[in-house]
């Protein structure tokens, strides 16, 4: 499993890469209709935690189903997130499309800031993985440099302890109580191992089913979506969906 690389390997951020200039090429399907959420709420609001570990927005019978398998250290995942979440929910407020966010491991410190990305619940999780994007270079910038005493620490430390050593360096754990997440709560949360062996089988049944080739990869309606990593390559292939 990709988690069990070293610290040091981790800084390359290997894994994360983004779509090609080519995307999907397929026959565009009619226009799906829409479908209006309840009386006074909207489909943007509806959040879910999935069966398979993942958080969900929007109508969970929409017809056009999109899925991200984002690592939160990923720049390509970063540069989708900020460019195309806004347009994105335009889409799934009309009901016609879901979109379901699943980490991805690709080093040790994504497994952190997944888990306290995912600490607050299904209510504030897109706004806090959002926001995770928007400062991801900043919270980068405070890893270890080459030298720093605080890899070789970090390297002879249990998973456990590594796990936590790492979300309080880089500054996720900072990051999360400023966000109305207890520091209790955030340290619960980093060291809850039913969340930590849901992450690992989550990832090791993804690369199973869709031999994930790096972050982002987007599933629509159960197919992969090939050489797709940007926005205007995400929304290309739901216009052929019928969005």
């Amino acid at each position: 499993m990709r988690i069990a690389i070293g610290l040091a390997s981790a800084m390359i951020l290997a894994g994360c890469g983004g779509g090609g200039e080519a995307g999907n090429t397929t026959t565009p399907a009619a226009p799906v209709a829409g479908t209006a959420a309840p009386a006074g709420t909207q489909w943007t609001d509806k959040v879910e935690k999935t069966a398979e570990g993942g958080f969900r927005m929007g109508n969970p019978d929409a017809p056009i189903k999109l899925i991200e398998y984002g690592s939160r250290t990923c720049g390509h995942c970063a540069a989708f997130a900020n460019t195309g979440m806004e347009p994105l929910k335009a889409y799934i407020a009309a009901g016609k499309v879901s979109f379901e966010f699943r980490d991805f491991l690709l080093n040790p410190i994504d497994l952190g800031a997944a888990l306290l990305g995912q600490c607050a619940g299904p209510g504030p999780f897109f706004a806090i993985m959002d926001q995770m994007y928007e400062e991801q270079h900043t919270i980068l910038q405070n890893g270890p440099k080459e030298g720093d005493p605080f890899i070789q620490q970090v390297e002879a430390m249990s998973p456990a302890q590594r796990t936590a050593a790492l979300a309080e360096k880089f500054g996720y754990l900072a990051f999360v109580q400023q966000r109305g997440v207890p520091e209790a709560q955030a340290r619960q949360c980093l060291a809850d191992q039913g969340a930590i062996d849901a992450l690992v089988k989550g990832n090791e049944a993804a690369q199973k089913e869709y031999n994930i080739p790096g972050t982002p990869t987007f599933i629509l309606n159960g197919k992969v979506l090939e050489n797709t990593g940007t926005w205007p390559q995400v929304e290309a292939a739901l216009k052929a969906a019928g969005a």
